[in-house]
């Protein structure tokens, strides 16, 4: 790529930039405000004063009844990770269950951790979904047993941006006593997510996708819900995940969690409108192409797009060429491309499922770097099926 390219970044369900009014606020507790929340002097309280009030910011944009029920966790991954091994191992230890029901488009953070509870003697039971990623309530109620002990399902997926019947899936397991888990950290900042209404009892969120630092995430417990501890030591977090907190980390997840709150009415519609843009111009200027989100039940700003006879990782390495950084919905496994788990339950046929790109929008997004996709795209994907002998 040339370096005096402008750079068109298109893949914010992977990781967003800081913004700006995050990272002033975190400077402070990088440099003279360095205190441990855990000492009691001035520079402990000072710290412990701002954990509390990032506490209440992130309790306040997702509708928790208390700040308590906020938990600080190095990401989503370790949020997913103790919120199902946590309960499991709690629920299996007082003989209470061993099954676990989830879905087969998970994030890689919850279906590892559901086949490491496998290797350990749980039962996990996979739920297939449509065609376009939604499980259906009645494969899910057939699923329910006496040892069913967790249902964890995302709420949007990180791929194609399918909605999951959270709302819907709650109330089936609150009439049979389950307690639900949901990997929000895709819906975090662009859904109206109130887990009160939502029903959930455990929800994971992750800083890096709502514009604060990477290293930072949350897992919600709604009281009464009891779990083993991932992490042993300390008493921190009110004994139930041990270490030293990220004070900077922490005060920019709840400035973000706050900004999210104030600016997602005005984000969505930004998401929206700009998504129409794009996919009525791939519509325009390219034939061939299929759409894998849902068409109703979708987040704003997810646009996963096959191409036929097309190579996603080449068509990736040409966009960035070009000076615009998306990703594809396929993964390189020991040398040979394999389509993604999402893609694969979606039943899109391999060959399809190998020529997809993620499109993901956010706050930076403009028309003008739309309409240059627009322009380029449809030119980089005549060469390559030129060239295509897939």
């Amino acid at each position: 790529m040339n370096k005096d390219m402008q750079r068109i970044y298109l893949d914010y369900n992977a990781t967003t930039p800081l913004r700006p009014e995050v990272r002033d606020a975190m400077m402070p507790f990088l440099t003279e405000a360095f205190g441990n929340g855990s000492s009691i002097h001035a520079y402990g309280r000072e710290a412990r004063n701002a954990i509390d009030t990032a506490r209440e910011q992130v309790a306040e944009l997702i509708g928790a009844k208390s700040p308590s029920e906020i938990v600080f966790t190095g990401s989503g991954t370790e949020a997913d990770n103790h919120a199902i091994k946590g309960l499991t191992e709690l629920q299996k230890s007082r003989g209470e269950g061993n099954h676990v029901i989830t879905s087969s488009v998970e994030h890689h953070a919850v279906l590892h951790t559901c086949q490491y509870l496998e290797q350990r003697g749980f039962e996990v039971t996979y739920l297939p979904v449509d065609r376009y990623g939604r499980i259906r309530i009645e494969q899910l109620e057939s699923a329910i047993g006496d040892t069913t002990i967790l249902i964890s399902i995302m709420h949007v997926n990180n791929e194609n941006g399918t909605i999951q019947p959270l709302e819907e899936i709650c109330q089936i397991a609150q009439g049979q006593d389950i307690p639900v888990h949901t990997d929000a950290v895709q819906s975090i900042g662009k859904l109206d997510v109130n887990v009160q209404e939502l029903g959930v009892n455990l929800l994971s969120l992750s800083g890096h996708k709502i514009y604060a630092p990477k290293g930072i995430g949350v897992l919600y417990i709604r009281r009464g819900a009891r779990l083993a501890n991932l992490v042993h030591g300390g008493s921190h977090e009110r004994n139930r995940r041990a270490g030293s907190e990220n004070v900077p980390a922490i005060v920019g997840l709840g400035v973000a969690a706050e900004l999210a709150k104030q600016d997602r009415d005005a984000y969505t519609q930004h998401l929206n409108k700009l998504t129409h843009r794009l996919r009525e111009g791939l519509n325009t200027h390219i034939d061939r192409l299929h759409y894998n989100g849902h068409p109703e039940y979708c987040a704003p700003g997810t646009l996963n797009v096959s191409f036929e006879s097309v190579e996603g990782e080449s068509l990736i390495l040409r966009l960035d060429m070009e000076g615009i950084c998306v990703s594809t919905g396929s993964a390189c496994t020991s040398g040979s491309m394999e389509p993604s788990h999402v893609l694969a339950a979606l039943g899109l046929p391999p060959r399809l499922a190998q020529g997809t790109v993620r499109f993901s929008l956010g706050r930076r997004t403009t028309e003008e770097e739309i309409d240059t996709v627009i322009a380029k795209l449809p030119k980089v994907i005549k060469q390559m099926r030129t060239l295509y002998r897939g």
